[in-house]
């Protein structure tokens, strides 16, 4: 009886967890570049019995009782999220596979889906939290005109010139499973020893997406799915606390009993 207040337990931990899981998708279902977590469960290690009685099957036949569930792992899903006009020539959405490549202040590298770039004092594009973008783009102070191809090159017209220039061009990183990238908040992620090492390339060629320039890539959370997910989730719960409640009752009962 005692083993199925702990396996009850389990459930309502795991489904707590689930549950924030949700709440931080649903929080962030208007935040730029956002990919949705997923929450993956796997049942614990199980408790082999012995029958010595024959009242449960035949003697000596092992039986084997799960202990509860746990979480077995939480990960992103990259798939695709609105690409919505903003009118920024700044504003840049990957329609596709990749990455944006930027450079922390200690010369590390880290990864975004967000394209809402800026320019710092010295021209480079920047992330909005200024970051620069690996790519070193400078643009002339004196620009009067940016384009952003959909292959990556920049193109600015400067001065009292009609001809645009190239100035850069944009190149995207992926990885063998995207999915175990560390997320660190601010829409940035960092590559571990699971996903693999980071490979490059010009966007539209080798299997990489496209640049739409002003445009930016939205949240990738479904309102309904998460919202189902909630109501789910939530019936779970309830349903593990009766099933500590259940137990509880029994054991009471089991406590009561006379001579």
């Amino acid at each position: 009886m005692i083993e199925s207040l702990y396996i009850g337990a389990t459930g309502m931990h795991s489904q707590q967890t689930n549950l924030d899981v949700i709440a931080n998708n649903l929080a962030n279902v208007n935040t730029s570049g956002y990919k949705k977590n997923k929450i993956d469960f796997e049942d614990l290690m199980y408790r082999t019995m012995t029958t010595t009685n024959g009242i449960q099957g035949p003697v000596g036949q092992p039986q084997y009782i799960g202990v509860g569930s746990a979480i077995a792992s939480t990960g992103k899903i990259f798939s695709q999220g609105e690409i919505k006009s903003t009118s920024n020539k700044l504003d840049i959405a990957i329609q596709g596979n990749g990455f944006f490549e930027l450079q922390l202040p200690d010369n590390t590298f880290v990864y975004t889906r967000n394209g809402a770039f800026q320019r710092n004092s010295d021209g480079f594009l920047t992330s909005s939290d200024g970051y620069m973008l690996s790519a070193n783009i400078q643009i002339p102070a004196d620009s009067t005109d940016i384009t952003i191809q959909a292959d990556g090159k920049v193109l600015v017209t400067v001065g009292g010139e009609t001809t645009p220039i190239e100035v850069g061009e944009l190149e995207l990183a992926n990885f063998i499973n995207p999915a175990a990238l560390t997320p660190l908040g601010d829409n940035l992620y960092m590559p571990n020893e699971d996903t693999g090492l980071a490979f490059y390339s010009t966007p539209s060629n080798d299997g990489f997406g496209s640049v739409a320039q002003g445009f930016i890539e939205g949240s990738n959370v479904e309102l309904i799915d998460e919202l189902l997910n909630l109501i789910l989730a939530q019936r779970a719960y309830e349903v593990n606390s009766r099933v500590v409640q259940a137990s509880d009752e029994m054991l009471s009962l089991t406590n009561s009993l006379r001579r």
